[in-house]
């Protein structure tokens, strides 16, 4: 995301290149988005101070979340709510547009996040237009537009126009970067690795009095993976129920007896029984191999 927000400051007044997000519930997404925003935003107010040259707040970042109704004057009010313009309530959609990118232009901002774009049906009526509408967004507003949502090509995000009623949408895939985000998997001693470093970093982050280190990483690694499937979503509702459950308790440390006794989600207690036997069983383990040490 880097690379392709700070590319398109070379851009200038051409249509920026866009970035999506497409990937399954609970892996993060909104998570992952909204700290690079943070970090973004830090970055922007750091090298170009607070106001702009015009006296205005400087604003580098505007975030948007789209519903299932979401149309076109929808999302020109949900940009002018973000900036709490008193024409929000009383102005027709194109006035709805034009205030928006005046706010834009005034504050500055070089990012536009829209989550949950997969609340729309993008083959209806309103998909249609809101789709015409972003490509309107990408070439009159000085921004990247950052597209978070959940099968985003099925959906018809990226489609380039080969299903009749799609042609509308083509341009959308020439100009959006597609970026995933995946489960964690233990399939190879590098997702191994990756599951060990962040179970690592999770125990940086717990405050029990009885926390020891390895109290995740040694003694729970395989038991969390089975309980979570590797979905980073279940696994933070897993452990932020279980340091509850221990401080609650005053047991003060994370354990297998404590954690059976909590309930995750639907999704990841259904998926859990397959996992397990396979761990039990020793036909997969969550731990990297340890490289012996060479004299």
């Amino acid at each position: 995301m880097w690379d392709i927000i700070d590319s398109n400051q070379q851009d200038g007044d051409k249509a920026k290149g866009a970035v999506a997000v497409d990937a399954f519930p609970g892996l993060g997404k909104t998570t992952a988005v909204l700290a690079f925003a943070r970090e973004f935003h830090r970055r922007e107010i750091a090298e170009h101070g607070a106001f702009t040259e015009r006296g205005h707040e400087r604003w580098p970042v505007c975030r948007v979340g789209l519903t299932g109704n979401t149309g076109m004057k929808d999302l020109n009010r949900a940009m002018l709510e973000f900036f709490g313009h008193p024409g929000r309530h009383t102005s027709t959609a194109a006035q709805l547009g034009l205030q928006a990118l005046e706010c834009m232009l005034l504050c500055e901002v070089r990012l536009l996040i829209l989550d949950d774009l997969h609340f729309l049906k993008w083959r209806r009526t309103s998909g249609i237009e809101v789709s015409n509408h972003l490509k309107w967004i990408a070439n009159e507003f000085p921004v990247t537009l950052l597209k978070v949502g959940v099968g985003l090509a099925d959906k018809g995000l990226f489609s380039e126009g080969e299903v009749t009623g799609d042609t509308a949408l083509a341009q959308t895939g020439r100009r959006t970067t597609r970026l995933d985000m995946p489960p964690f998997t233990i399939d190879t001693e590098l997702g191994r690795r990756h599951w060990r470093q962040l179970l690592l970093a999770l125990e940086q982050r717990i405050v029990l009095a009885d926390a020891e280190p390895g109290m995740l990483a040694d003694d729970l690694s395989d038991y969390l993976f089975a309980r979570s499937t590797g979905h980073i979503g279940s696994l933070m509702t897993l452990i932020n129920r279980g340091c509850q459950r221990a401080v609650r308790t005053g047991v003060e440390r994370l354990c297998r007896e404590l954690l059976d006794q909590v309930r995750n989600d639907e999704a990841a207690e259904h998926a859990r029984v397959e996992l397990e036997y396979a761990l039990r069983a020793g036909k997969a383990t969550s731990r990297p191999c340890r490289k012996q040490a060479v004299r």
